[in-house]
């Protein structure tokens, strides 16, 4: 009858989402209720935002601390029933290794010669040079399977299967990257994770939404013209020798026979005495 599965998520340092399912012979109509408690809070507290979603029981509730506070306390969370049928589930957790960053927001691409400039909003809510961030950007005209990582000036090369895709690795809210493909359209999106200094956390936040900037070149424009045009030019081709052929003989009309012109004279004369001598 216990709840089973917990996790919990530490969101952007400002409030955690805990998530569970119902034990396998619990009612459908249980109840829980999550108290969550740690060093230096008087009293345990009651988490009151819940919501469920196909069997899922998702509670939220607000914790933040100073932004100098290190270390983090840890969390003790409790999910229990009113019943004494349903037996009561103690956890602790680390908080460092929950912290999920809130999604990189306001993505603004600006391009100067040959160089794209990229930038995002930072989270105000994390301590300063406590996060990185991911640039993932790909070619949208290259179909080519390859990905490049950069993390603290290291240099990785991975294969991937799809497009060329490649993940720049940075400390600051910016980065550029430069000799780019005037022709090309390249598309954008970035992600934040926490420092390993700071926290223990391996969660990363999501994807912001993707940002494109430059023209895709049309490849099946590019394919119509290879067709049309030879078409067109044996098309006029043909249609200039034809021209040709008529314009020919208007000017150099033919050359009579003169056995034709002869035998036609012999034979109207031959037709004429025929005619005479019937007469």
């Amino acid at each position: 009858t216990a709840a089973v599965d917990l996790s919990c998520v530490w969101q952007n340092l400002e409030y955690m989402v805990c998530r569970w399912r119902p034990g396998e012979n619990a009612s459908s109509d249980t109840n829980y209720t999550l108290f969550y408690w740690f060093d230096g809070l008087k009293n345990h507290k009651k988490c009151n935002n819940y919501s469920m979603h196909q069997g899922v029981f998702v509670c939220v509730f607000n914790l933040s601390f100073p932004k100098v506070t290190n270390p983090y306390p840890t969390i003790r969370i409790l999910i229990r029933d009113d019943s004494e049928e349903i037996r009561p589930v103690c956890a602790s957790e680390n908080p460092t290794t929950l912290v999920k960053p809130a999604t990189p927001r306001r993505v603004t691409l600006s391009k100067i010669n040959d160089e794209i400039y990229v930038e995002w909003s930072e989270s105000d809510t994390f301590p300063e040079n406590c996060l990185f961030y991911e640039v993932e950007y790909h070619n949208g005209d290259l179909d080519t399977t390859q990905m490049i990582k950069v993390i603290f000036h290291d240099l990785q090369l991975t294969d991937f299967f799809f497009y060329v895709s490649f993940i720049i690795c940075v400390e600051n809210n910016y980065t550029s990257i430069p000799s780019v493909d005037p022709n090309s359209r390249y598309i954008f999106k970035v992600r934040a994770k926490p420092k390993p200094e700071c926290y223990s956390s391996k969660l990363c936040s999501d994807w912001s939404e993707e940002k494109s900037i430059g023209e895709k070149t049309d490849s099946m424009f590019h394919f119509v013209l290879i067709i049309i045009i030879p078409l067109t030019v044996a098309v006029s081709t043909i249609i200039l020798l034809v021209y040709l052929k008529r314009l020919k003989i208007l000017i150099l009309p033919p050359i009579p026979d003169p056995r034709e012109i002869l035998k036609r004279m012999f034979g109207e004369q031959n037709e004429d005495s025929q005619v005479s001598k019937k007469l």
